[in-house]
């Protein structure tokens, strides 16, 4: 029996990448599909835009679209994954929410909704940023507090925030290792006479422009040498993909009575 899944932000770019994938994995089923009232896609078949017929079409109403789901997947804002969480929570839905920008108290009630449900929270979903992610540990325990770390991102015009969710998260996972946290050592902006680089602290640069997907680079630089982990993105498909195996995960867990707030990391055995 196929997986049911619904699609939050239909409309979107990252809403029509899931919506292909899905269409074209053979264990899951596009079940509904959502999006804000005032958008242009509600009313029309969830595939138009990809010259796919799905008999799908888009809505408004998010009970109404989880009543036919076992997972929503959730890529829009953070307001509207929160609604869309509480609204999963009540009715036993799974959840796979990729959305970035929310602040620490909003990830504390996505946590909260997490108790009653499968939850797969990650700020980034592509298969090859979480093992970028586990790599930045690695190099963060051998390397130690001597060498310098620096991270610069950049995305695409219409991003609308900064540092990127996998900036934060790449940042977090080298401070982690190295004892601190962002609230104490980040550095997310630098304009005229700084002074030295003090020590221990990670820096952030942010870069905006075109129609970029999303390439990040973490730098640990040492006296005499310098390691580089960088990871590129150029199709929203890869984040779609990880996506739909964070569905999987989330369906599995479901039907095991299984609830709990988890990341990527659970969902490709990373430990």
């Amino acid at each position: 029996m196929s997986v049911r899944v619904a699609i939050a932000g239909a409309g979107g770019r990252m809403g029509q990448a899931l919506i292909e994938a899905t269409l074209a994995a053979g264990d899951l089923s596009l079940a509904a599909a959502l999006d804000v009232p005032q958008s242009p896609a509600v009313g029309h078949d969830a595939g138009e835009r990809i010259g796919k017929r799905t008999g799908v079409i888009v809505g408004s109403d998010v009970d109404a679209a989880l009543a036919a789901a076992d997972v929503l997947i959730d890529f829009t804002r953070p307001e509207g994954t929160l609604a869309h969480a509480a609204a999963c929570a009540r009715r036993g839905v799974g959840l796979v929410a990729g959305t970035t920008g929310l602040s620490a108290p909003q990830r504390a009630e996505l946590g909260a909704h997490a108790r009653a449900i499968p939850l797969v929270f990650a700020p980034n979903m592509s298969v090859g940023v979480n093992v970028a992610v586990k790599l930045v540990e690695l190099a963060a325990r051998r390397l130690g507090p001597g060498y310098d770390v620096e991270i610069v991102e950049m995305h695409h015009r219409h991003k609308v925030d900064a540092p990127s969710g996998t900036a934060l998260r790449l940042g977090e996972a080298a401070a982690a290792v190295l004892g601190t946290t962002l609230a104490e050592s980040a550095v997310y902006a630098r304009e005229g006479v700084t002074g030295e680089r003090k020590a221990g602290t990670i820096g952030f640069a942010t870069l905006r422009g075109g129609d970029v997907v999303g390439e990040h680079t973490v730098v640990f630089a040492g006296e005499g040498e310098r390691l580089e982990i960088t990871h590129k993105a150029t199709s929203r498909q890869n984040f779609a993909g990880g996506a739909l195996r964070a569905a999987r995960f989330v369906a599995r867990c479901r039907a095991e009575r299984r609830s709990g707030l988890f990341d990527m990391a659970d969902v490709l055995g990373l430990g």
